[in-house]
């Protein structure tokens, strides 16, 4: 095959897979289930720790952009192949097209959150591409003149070729379209959103106060309550659960003398307390940004568990979220007086449902993949011999307390400054521990006792100050707290694998 006719029938086969892509994301928005969404969850799930942390240190929180990215892609990759594969064998091409679109399907369905015509985007998908891909490597294989072409062959096979390029970009153009217009409609997602929209959260039986000293106001410095739409998100969901409140239950179960279930209503009739719980994700790299503050609303998860009657020999409790994920938390850290809380609020309006609408856990003191799950239907109480949760059996601890860590925000690493007073800022935590000092030296000189701000609670980050006179040349700054405990955060550095990263943050800079 000539390397033209080879590129033509491989083009072909990429236009045919983003045409039935098309069709089938745009199915699955009518019957909200999308297969790309299937596909990229089922490979969260397969992936291992390593990966999800390579994920996580290049891309953040557009970790899953990335990789509904890379599905599109390699989608179109197969399509190729299977184009230059259906020039010698139409059969063998039409079987990779049926195989993919039965593993397309078997994501869907076996999905925790699969709607019940989950199987059918995958099989429009399949099909359409069939229907495109014998059309248009007809089209390919008419565009490619004969060894021996005349001249008349040869301006037919010019009009062949023009034919066959309008077909593919129309092919190509109308996948793109219907992919487009099925993520416009998510008509699931435009629901949730005006429901959320709607609701008038309670006033708090207990309000939480912070205390203006909290925030130095530095510029560059993080602010103390990090704002919703900065706030970090790090879950297993590509698509984002769409829950009517109306419809939501949570149960409460296991080892528990009573078994409960609890409403929306049932849920916002209890007195709600507000609080405000700094949330870390396990893989956040020293010094990086995984980290947010927040005023939290919500009902203690102690009172419901008391209620329930937990029995003695528990040890652990199961949180299960509507798409699937689940987090085993010691049951100590949900039965003591720290503020762990079924949350329905956050800095004041309903939680945002990529932050786990209408309810989440919030749970001081624990990386996230062990307490904070969002959208959460079900508690199990149990044993850590008896379950795990999402992470543990992907090679990460068992119940994850959060390290004592700080960062520096100001100056940034790698700025320049200019020469003369400047200072020095950043945030330091380790929930429900606290923080008592920080500590930071320019180069290599002595460690200098930076300023706190004032804490908001021992479950919270504090920030920090440090005056500066600064002089020119290249500099390196480093940082490290002091827990409350009196014990000073670790210089020996360790990955986010298993149980968080340690070491001290340092940024380098310039003082011009």
């Amino acid at each position: 095959m000539r390397t033209r006719s080879r590129g033509r029938a491989a083009l072909a086969g990429a236009a045919a897979a983003a045409f039935g892509a098309g069709l089938a994301e745009l199915t699955g928005a009518i019957v909200g289930a999308s297969p790309i969404a299937a596909v990229g969850g089922a490979l969260i799930d397969l992936a291992p720790p390593w990966g999800k942390d390579l994920a996580i240190a290049l891309f953040g929180t557009g970790d899953k952009a990335a990789l509904v990215t890379a599905v599109a892609i390699v989608l179109l990759l197969l399509g190729a192949a299977a184009g230059l594969l259906a020039v010698r064998s139409r059969g063998a091409a039409q079987t990779l097209v049926v195989v993919l679109g039965l593993l397309g399907a078997g994501a869907a369905v076996t999905r925790a959150d699969a709607a019940a015509l989950a199987v059918v985007p995958p099989a429009v998908g399949a099909g359409a591409t069939l229907l495109a891909l014998s059309a248009l490597v007809t089209r390919a294989i008419a565009a490619a003149p004969p060894a021996t072409a005349s001249d008349t062959d040869a301006a037919g096979s010019g009009a062949s070729r023009r034919t066959f390029l309008l077909w593919t970009a129309g092919a190509a153009a109308t996948g793109a379209l219907a992919a487009v217009g099925g993520w416009a409609l998510q008509t699931g997602a435009r629901a949730a959103t005006a429901v959320r929209a709607a609701i008038t959260l309670p006033r708090a039986a207990a309000a939480a106060t912070v205390l203006a000293g909290a925030d130095l106001g530095i510029p560059g410095l993080a602010p103390v309550i990090t704002p919703n739409a900065g706030f970090y998100r790090i879950d297993t969901a590509l698509a984002l659960p769409q829950i009517d409140p109306a419809t939501w239950r949570l149960r409460i179960h296991g080892k528990v003398d009573e078994e409960i279930e609890l409403s929306w209503d049932e849920l916002l009739a209890l007195p709600l307390e507000e609080s405000v719980t700094t949330l870390t994700c396990v893989s956040n790299e020293v010094g990086g940004d995984l980290i947010g503050t927040a005023l939290w609303l919500g009902y203690p998860i102690r009172h419901l568990l008391a209620r329930a009657g937990v029995q003695a020999d528990a040890d652990m409790v199961l949180s299960t979220s509507a798409d699937g994920f689940t987090a085993g938390t010691p049951l100590e850290a949900l039965t003591d007086e720290r503020n762990a809380i079924l949350a329905v609020g956050m800095n004041g309006e309903p939680l945002p449902i990529a932050h786990g609408f209408p309810v989440r856990m919030v749970v001081p003191g624990l990386y996230g993949y062990v307490s904070a799950t969002k959208w959460v239907t079900d508690l199990e109480v149990t044993r850590f011999s008896d379950a795990q949760g999402y992470w543990t059996p992907r090679g990460w601890s068992e119940r994850g307390p959060i390290k004592l860590a700080s960062r520096i925000d100001v100056p940034r690493r790698g700025g320049t400054v200019a020469a003369g007073e400047s200072v020095i800022a950043g945030v330091a935590w380790q929930q429900h521990v606290g923080v008592r000092g920080v500590q930071v030296r320019i180069d290599d000189g002595d460690w200098q006792e930076a300023t706190l701000a004032t804490a908001i609670s021992a479950d919270t980050w504090v920030q920090w100050s440090l005056p500066w006179q600064a002089s020119p040349g290249q500099h390196t700054i480093t940082a490290r707290a002091i827990g409350l405990d009196g014990e000073p955060q670790t210089q020996t550095a360790a990955p986010p694998a298993p149980d968080g990263a340690t070491g001290w943050p340092r940024v380098e800079i310039t003082v011009a």
